[in-house]
C-alpha cells in the first residue's frame, strides 16, 4: 500500500477510534462536493462518543437545503453569467436556508453525540473565539445564527461570559438591525449530531451575493420546501487562518476534560480513496436540480 493510499486509510481508522474523543480536521481542498462528503462521512463514521472540528473553504459556491427548491431560491442564470466565472450549485444532505460560500468565507463544523447537541452550544464556542480576536460585537441571536451588533455602545458592559447580548445590543425595534456573519444548519441521527455553519470573515463578493440568492421566479411558484429567510450580512474583517487556529485553541479547551486535542491533521482531494467519500461525492454530483 502507498504511502498516501495508507494516510487515507488511517483517516477512517482514527474516526471510528473511541479513544481519540476529541478531533479536528483542515481541508485543504476548496471543492464544495469534496468537503461536504467527507464531513457526512465524518457524521457518519466517527466514533459515538466523539467529538469532531471540521474546517473548510470552499471555491464560488451556492448550496441550498436538503429541503429546498432550487427555482425558487436561486437565480440560476445568474450563477452561469456571473462576474466572478461560473458559480456552482449543490445540496447538502442538512436543513437550513441556501447560502453562498467562497474564499473568504469559513465553514466550520462540529460533529458530536446527539445527547450533547443544542443548536447554541457551538455557535457560542465561535463567539468567543470572534471576541478574543477584538470582534465584541458578535453573538448568538434567537434564530441561532451569529450577528454583529450595530448599536451604540453602552456606559454599563454587558457580561461578557454571556454569549446573547453585547453592549451594542438593541432591544427596541426602531434600532439598528444586526448584521448576520454567520447562518447554520444541522442533521440528526441516531446517535450523532452535526452542526455546520458558515462564517463570513473577508469575502470579496459581498455586495454581489444577493443577485444569486433572488430568484425571479420565486412569486411565481408554490414551494413546498423550506424558504430562505434573508437578513442584512456583514463580513467580520477577520483573516481567515488567524481566526481558524483561534477557533481550534477554543474547541480545543472546550473539551480538554473529555481528552486531549491532538495536532489538527489534513484532508483533501486524496481522501476520495475511501469508497463511501467517494459514493457521497458522486451522490452529490447529481443530486443537486
Amino acid at each position: 500500500m502507498s504511502l498516501t493510499r495508507r494516510a487515507v486509510s488511517s483517516f477512517a481508522e482514527r474516526l471510528a477510534d473511541p479513544a481519540r474523543s476529541v478531533q479536528s480536521y483542515l481541508s485543504r481542498s476548496s471543492d464544495a462536493f469534496v468537503n461536504l462528503s467527507i464531513e457526512d462521512f465524518i457524521l457518519r463514521t466517527s466514533s459515538p462518543t466523539s467529538t469532531v472540528l471540521f474546517l473548510y473553504t470552499n471555491r464560488p459556491c451556492v448550496v441550498i437545503g436538503r429541503n429546498q427548491n432550487p427555482w425558487s431560491e436561486v437565480n440560476l442564470k445568474q450563477l452561469q453569467a456571473s462576474p466572478i466565472g461560473p458559480v456552482q450549485l449543490l445540496r447538502r444532505r442538512s436543513g437550513g436556508g441556501t447560502v453562498f460560500h467562497d474564499e473568504g468565507n469559513l465553514n466550520w463544523s462540529v460533529t458530536c453525540p446527539r445527547a450533547d447537541f443544542t443548536r447554541d452550544k457551538h455557535a457560542e464556542m465561535v463567539v468567543r473565539a470572534l471576541r478574543k480576536l477584538g470582534v465584541h460585537r458578535a453573538r448568538v441571536n434567537e434564530r441561532h445564527d451569529i450577528v454583529l451588533d450595530q448599536g451604540h455602545v453602552r456606559r454599563e458592559p454587558a457580561d461578557v461570559h454571556d454569549t446573547h447580548r453585547t453592549p451594542y445590543t438593541v432591544d427596541d425595534d426602531g434600532g439598528s438591525r444586526p448584521l448576520k456573519v454567520s447562518g447554520s444548519a444541522y442533521k440528526l441521527t441516531r446517535a450523532r449530531a452535526l452542526h455546520h455553519a458558515t462564517l463570513l470573515l473577508s469575502s470579496p463578493n459581498l455586495p454581489i451575493i444577493p443577485r444569486y440568492l433572488r430568484s425571479p421566479a420565486r412569486a411565481f411558484i408554490q414551494a413546498k420546501g423550506v424558504e430562505s429567510v434573508s437578513s442584512p450580512v456583514a463580513n467580520v474583517g477577520l483573516d481567515i487562518t488567524l481566526f481558524q487556529k483561534c477557533l481550534q485553541q477554543e474547541f480545543a479547551a472546550m473539551y480538554e476534560q473529555r481528552g486531549q486535542l491532538g495536532s489538527v491533521e489534513i484532508v483533501d482531494e486524496e481522501h476520495l480513496q475511501i469508497p463511501e467519500v467517494l459514493k457521497g461525492y458522486k451522490e452529490l454530483r447529481v443530486c443537486t436540480l
